[in-house]
């Protein structure tokens, strides 16, 4: 005999939580760029907001993500996102510690 499933009335699912390039997708969506455009004009038009890079909530900078971006000129939005990607993928190894790696590399 299987139990119920808890039952609670709540049916609405849970909110996404949106970090990395799904949270820089949604500030583009937000502001007024349009492309091509250079990091100083995306620069401007985005602000120096915190942009999340992990589920934890840990952010960078948007200025400092920028920084580290070695192109300065992006043809469309894709190209934005694609170079932004390593900067976010960078932070979240960077914050993740030897306790995390040990974790990864241990079988089970």
């Amino acid at each position: 005999m299987a139990a119920r499933p808890p039952g609670g009335g709540d049916t609405e699912e849970p909110e996404a939580i949106e970090f990395g390039i799904a949270a820089l997708d949604a500030r583009l969506d937000e502001a007024d760029v349009s492309f091509p455009a250079t990091a100083a004009e995306l620069r401007d038009a985005l602000g120096d907001q915190e942009v999340p890079y992990d589920a934890q909530g840990r952010s960078i900078a948007l200025a400092d993500a920028l920084d580290r971006v070695p192109k300065r000129e992006f043809e469309n939005e894709t190209t934005f996102l694609d170079a932004m990607y390593p900067v976010f993928d960078e932070a979240r190894r960077e914050e993740r510690g030897v306790i995390a790696s040990l974790r990864d590399a241990l079988p089970f």
